[in-house]
């Protein structure tokens, strides 16, 4: 499936911010900024996924953020599927796109010093990295989308082909 970056706000980036409650240009703008940025260069083992997140990251996520935050852990937990988050937790990152772009704001929320630069040569200063300490002053606000199950969904800028 493809998505243009206007369909990928509307149908899947806005829906999930005003079901978590963080309804907002600002925070559109990043998400729709990281999904292209992963489209142009996927990092590690996330390539054909909408966000940079793997299962060590999704894991630390829960684990070192959302298990604090049980009001955001739970309205994101209602995302994903029943039964298939409970046999394979990571697959729905690929799957589930509401799913993985709560998922994605979550670990914004839990490391908001994270920045992703396309060209790191570009700085003499190094980018932080996701194993930077957990930042817990910040405080998510309450949320609720459609729950749009996916897979190797891309951005494009117009209908561009992709993978």
């Amino acid at each position: 499936m493809e998505l243009t970056a206007r369909e990928l706000r509307e149908s899947i980036i806005r829906p999930t911010l005003k079901y978590l409650g963080r309804s907002s240009d600002a925070a559109e703008n990043l998400l729709t900024a990281i999904v292209y940025q992963q489209r142009q260069r996927p990092r590690g083992n996330t390539s054909g996924m909408l966000y940079p997140i793997d299962a060590a990251l999704h894991q630390k996520v829960w684990n070192q953020y959302l298990a604090f935050e049980p009001e955001l852990a739970s309205k994101i937990r209602g995302l994903a599927s029943q039964r298939e988050f409970l046999n394979s937790p990571h697959t729905e990152l690929e799957t589930n796109l509401s799913y993985a772009t709560a998922i994605a704001w979550a670990v914004f929320l839990a490391y908001p010093q994270v920045r992703f630069r396309s060209q790191p040569e570009q700085s003499a200063t190094p980018a932080k990295t996701i194993n930077a300490p957990l930042q817990s002053n910040a405080r998510p606000d309450k949320a609720t989308p459609d729950n749009t199950n996916t897979s190797n969904v891309s951005l494009r800028e117009e209908r561009v082909t992709s993978d």
